[in-house]
């Protein structure tokens, strides 16, 4: 099987504010040392990319994904998207039909498994079926929003743990909310609270470790200003400025650092089909 060399690929960095496009990439075949270096940096630098024209089975889709690190397995009492009876799928269909998951709804601008111990370092999601209109994903560059906060909050900021608490260990008949204001009501899960600024294992920048929606709580602030605080970060996280949307073309692939960005997805038409396959990759605890 030939091998890919560094003459033939191409890293495009987007005119956005993150995000980079790979030319010239099989990942169906194997690939020199010196081009997975070189997609790695791309991506401590560009925190996603974008690989086009991709056509792959599920086990060159997982070679080309180990290429990056090792699956990301949660612990059996942690659940997260499409566990079953103590046990995570490898590849994970984020589809609308076939017994996929996440549905056809919006999904608010989130990082997977911030609520586990040790949460994923990124993941891969692959396009089979796109539907027409909608659907479209974005990333945000939590690094960005980090380094455009104002020097006051960022050191009122530094220090601070935060605790996200499980979306899939809710109690689907209580009220949703977004910050844990009410304290009598019982823990269903272990909690593991990680940096509120957190720095990236790789390449030491700073991120603003925090997602849009998800039920939190900042240890050690008073409920109402610690509610009062992530209510400010996340108003801070709400402009376009920080983020980029990729309208998705069958055979994509999109690789992004789930330690430095957020992703949200637009909704679509629930009579149209939308086909994708996910592989997350294992991270290292917080600091």
């Amino acid at each position: 099987m030939p091998t890919l060399t560094l003459t033939e690929v191409k890293i495009t960095p987007l005119d956005a504010p993150l995000g980079a496009v790979v030319i010239g990439l099989d990942a169906s075949q194997a690939i020199a040392p010196e081009i997975i270096l070189q997609l790695k940096q791309a991506l401590r630098d560009r925190h996603i990319l974008i690989f086009k024209n991709q056509q792959l089975t599920d086990e060159q889709f997982l070679n080309f994904a180990f290429y990056f690190g090792s699956l990301f397995i949660p612990p059996q009492d942690i659940p997260v998207l499409a566990s079953e009876t103590g046990a995570t799928p490898v590849i994970i269909p984020v589809s609308n039909v076939d017994g996929g998951y996440t549905g056809t709804g919006e999904l608010a601008f989130h990082a997977d498994h911030h609520w586990t111990p040790y949460p994923s370092s990124g993941s891969l999601l692959y396009a089979l079926e796109v539907p027409s209109q909608g659907g479209e994903t974005s990333w945000l560059n939590l690094n960005l929003a980090y380094e455009t906060l104002d020097e006051f909050t960022k050191k009122r900021i530094a220090d601070l743990q935060l605790i996200t608490y499980n979306p899939f260990l809710r109690d689907r008949n209580a009220p949703r909310s977004n910050y844990r204001l009410d304290k009598s009501i019982p823990l269903i899960s272990p909690v593991y609270p990680h940096p509120l600024v957190r720095t990236h294992p790789e390449s030491g920048k700073k991120i603003l470790y925090l997602d849009y929606a998800t039920e939190v709580e900042v240890v050690g602030l008073e409920p109402q200003e610690g509610a009062e605080l992530i209510s400010q970060l996340r108003q801070h996280l709400n402009h376009p400025q920080f983020y980029y949307q990729h309208k998705w073309s069958v055979g994509d692939i999109v690789y992004w650092d789930n330690q430095a960005t957020l992703h949200h997805r637009t909704p679509f038409d629930p009579s149209e089909r939308r086909v994708l396959k996910r592989v997350s990759l294992a991270g290292s605890r917080p600091f």
